[in-house]
């Protein structure tokens, strides 16, 4: 049997793992949130390191930016062409 994993946001994590720190017990808060202990607790120790924050998505490495333009760029020619293709339809 394949077993389906689930993916979290990363706010999601974030609030989880502060949930779990105010509160004390790992336990109760991930019963109530419907995660897996291992997974808060995992979390909670990836929050420990610094490796779960939101510092983590925002790159500094100018080739991932140019990327990431390039990539929006492409997404707002390719809407700008269907557009003027609907309108030579017209």
């Amino acid at each position: 049997m394949k077993k389906i994993r689930k993916n979290y946001s990363l706010e999601f994590k974030i609030q989880a793992v502060s949930l779990s720190e105010q509160r004390g017990n790992v336990s109760s808060v991930a019963e109530e949130l419907g995660i897996c202990k291992e997974s808060l607790v995992n979390w909670r120790k990836l929050h420990k390191e610094g490796k779960l924050s939101k510092e983590k998505q925002i790159s500094s490495d100018p080739i991932r930016e140019e990327l990431l333009r390039l990539r929006k760029e492409l997404e707002e020619t390719k809407l700008e062409r269907d557009i003027l293709k609907k309108a030579v339809g017209i």
